[in-house]
């Protein structure tokens, strides 16, 4: 069972057709599906494969290198190499004896492999500038979830891999959309507001919607994972960032620090909070944040680049550190305890907004301007008295601007008086402020859309749920 994925699917196929032979690097935060994915789609195709040992010598690498090779080759004359150069000697003659028309060649974990003292990155190296890449038929796949090696050590190797790389592929979270699909093929039924409610917490995490159990709601299954005394969740991050990262209590920090931060921080507020160097080394942690999808970067509407906003994205994260870390309770249905009151309210708020901000290709969809050339940011009045915000503004290259409202609710939401007044002063204060002359557009986004009334007309746009499983 393969959901979604249609993208990378249609990439890995493209490269296995390919005249030339394809170096295909694929990383992603731990979890995410990303051998699942290569297995899938090559099931039955692989010349070899291969998964690196964590935590092992050079030795016991080459001595699971030589089995591997047996299982998949077998030759009672091969003696086991001792060095990488060696490894690639032998895999190298595999190649060159196999019939099939394209030779895929899987080295999982990789940043396993390159142990102390090694020699590892070279031994690749030569492998393929000297051998693979001269030829048409070679399909050679490396992934790994330590993102800190993944990035510095392959995709951005100033050596003799640089610019080597013929495809990288960081494989992101599920959808909405597609969390619904895998519980359909589990044959788990849940409504859209249960996988909202799911979503908020998981995020778009494969293997943490795989341990959703049949014949229990949302919140049943939350507490399960996150505080039961067994719960799959309850500690996964005091190892989610070690697996991920060298030196990984500097990466901590920083998701820390934005987490107590919704709106996010610019690059000077991280190395204040958190007393970093603003160099080279906190541009490095940032960018492997970035590309392991733990957080984003975006800029204010109107604002230049260098007053960009780093923004934590990983709903799991901002779930521990909210409601798990350092919290202790014995109550078996916490969560379901705790779904009326005020604290819940106002995380569930915030984190449906950071569901649609991740969504905005299906929002898109939803309004009918998939195919339009957009910008999406978010706008804060420099005028700090009247306070007003918009967390996803959409501006179009037709002339509109979508100033979207985001609002969680068990039932249609209700504009009143005094929330319409707040709404036209926030019109107001982004057309005064931003001198915009474009048509602006509210546009509401909430579980189950607007109810009608007298101040319900101001809205131009009403999307429920539905919008975010396009």
């Amino acid at each position: 069972m393969l959901v979604g994925r249609f993208e990378e699917i249609e990439i890995l196929n493209r490269k296995y057709d390919s005249d030339k032979s394809e170096f295909v690097a694929l990383y992603g935060r731990r979890r995410i599906g990303k051998t699942y994915l290569i297995r899938s789609v090559f099931r039955d195709k692989f010349t070899f494969h291969f998964t690196g040992m964590a935590n092992v010598s050079l030795k016991s690498q080459l001595t699971n290198f030589h089995n591997t090779l047996q299982d998949q080759h077998p030759n009672p004359d091969l003696k086991q190499a001792e060095s990488w150069i060696d490894a690639f000697r032998q895999l190298r003659t595999i190649i060159e004896k196999s019939r099939r028309p394209k030779k895929v060649i899987f080295l999982d974990e990789l940043p396993w492999l390159d142990t102390m003292n090694s020699n590892f990155i070279p031994a690749l190296e030569h492998f393929w500038n000297g051998f693979a890449s001269q030829r048409s038929d070679i399909l050679l796949i490396v992934c790994g979830s330590a993102a800190s090696w993944m990035i510095q050590k392959l995709i951005n190797n100033k050596g003799g891999l640089h610019n080597r790389i013929t495809q990288k592929l960081r494989i992101e979270p599920f959808s909405i959309r597609d969390c619904a699909q895998l519980l359909t093929h589990k044959h788990i039924q849940l409504e859209p507001y249960q996988l909202v409610q799911l979503y908020m917490v998981l995020g778009g995490i494969p293997y943490y919607w795989d341990a959703i159990e049949k014949g229990k709601s949302a919140a049943q299954n939350i507490d399960t994972l996150c505080f039961g005394k067994t719960g799959l969740l309850a500690t996964e991050f005091e190892n989610l960032f070690k697996s991920l990262f060298n030196k990984s209590e500097r990466h901590e920090l920083i998701i820390q620090l934005l987490s107590k931060k919704n709106k996010g921080l610019t690059r000077d507020e991280i190395c204040t909070l958190g007393n970093f160097t603003n160099g080279g080394s906190l541009t490095r942690l940032l960018n492997e944040l970035e590309e392991s999808g733990f957080i984003k970067r975006y800029h204010p509407y109107g604002k230049k680049i260098k007053n960009s906003l780093y923004q934590l994205v990983d709903f799991y994260s901002l779930f521990y550190l909210k409601w798990i870390k350092g919290k202790k309770t014995q109550d078996q249905n916490f969560w379901v305890n705790i779904l009326d009151n005020s604290q819940y309210k106002a995380w569930s708020g915030y984190t449906f907004e950071l569901i649609c901000l991740t969504h905005i290709k299906e929002i898109k969809l939803a309004l009918g301007i998939s195919g339009m050339n957009t910008e999406e940011s978010a706008w804060r009045s420099a005028n700090s008295e009247n306070g007003a915000q918009i967390d996803l503004i959409i501006d179009r290259k037709d002339g509109i601007i979508h100033l979207c409202e985001m609002k969680f609710a068990k039932d249609p939401f209700q504009i009143d008086k005094k929330y319409d007044l707040e709404l036209k002063n926030k019109i107001q204060v982004f057309r005064t402020e931003t001198k915009s002359k474009k048509t602006l557009f509210l546009t509401f986004i909430t579980p189950f859309g607007i109810k009608s009334n007298a101040y319900s007309n101001t809205v131009q746009n009403s999307l429920t749920l539905q919008a975010l499983f396009n």
